[in-house]
């Protein structure tokens, strides 16, 4: 089952997820010995796994169906419309195994380079739906480290006119969830490792390493 914690200065809640098969899978991401193709396939089936939880306080409405044995039952749908948002590069890398629970989403493109030096991102790419406000909008990205680059994603969104955003990640430092609870405290974000902190290079540790890097085999 997946933990919940709470803020007690904000309303951000952080949900880390308790799930032998996803705690399986990512040993498996983080083990240096795994090949691209296989960390690739690792990557997008924990992130199927995950959207199931992050899927559960989506909003739904009734609507009367004709089944082949009923003329009228009453069923029950997601409301409005879905758009998962990746950061590139390495989000697209999560984008297939939350598409096959949730073909229906629609797909929302962010670009962000972190600047080596700084570690503040700048933004290449921004390609997004006119109306975000019609539903709920996920970020997907793999790492959590400084939040720079997804604190300047979901301003982003915001901008863009999104008022229900959550966002998932594999593995979260703990400085990259306090600078989400500080400057996008009614985000959930949903995370499948909490791990031990930053080094002097802003690389998370112990981490997997450069998810884009190990994901196309650009090591």
């Amino acid at each position: 089952m997946p933990q919940h914690t709470q803020s007690d200065t904000h309303q951000q809640s952080i949900v880390i997820f308790d799930h032998p098969l996803i705690a399986h899978k990512m040993a498996t991401i983080r083990n240096t010995n795994t090949g691209h193709r296989t960390f690739r396939a690792a990557l997008s089936q924990i992130a199927g796994l995950m959207v199931y939880e992050v899927t559960r306080s989506l909003p739904t409405e009734h609507i009367n169906i004709e089944t082949p044995t009923q003329t009228t039952a009453r069923c029950t749908v997601l409301a409005g419309t879905i758009t998962i948002v990746p950061v590139l590069r390495a989000g697209l890398g999560m984008i297939d195994g939350i598409l096959d629970v949730m073909p229906e989403a629609r797909i929302g493109h962010l670009g962000l380079a972190r600047d080596e030096q700084t570690l503040e991102p700048h933004a290449y790419l921004n390609k997004l739906p006119a109306d975000l406000d019609t539903g709920p909008v996920i970020l997907v990205d793999p790492m959590l480290a400084t939040g720079g680059s997804a604190s300047a994603a979901l301003t982003m969104l915001r901008q863009a006119g999104a008022d229900d955003i959550r966002m998932i990640c594999l593995v979260a430092a703990p400085e990259g969830i306090n600078r989400l609870k500080a400057d996008h405290p009614e985000v959930t974000l949903y995370a499948a490792a909490l791990d031990e902190r930053l080094n002097e290079k802003g690389y998370i540790m112990p981490g997997l390493g450069d998810a884009g890097d190990r994901m196309y085999g650009t090591v």
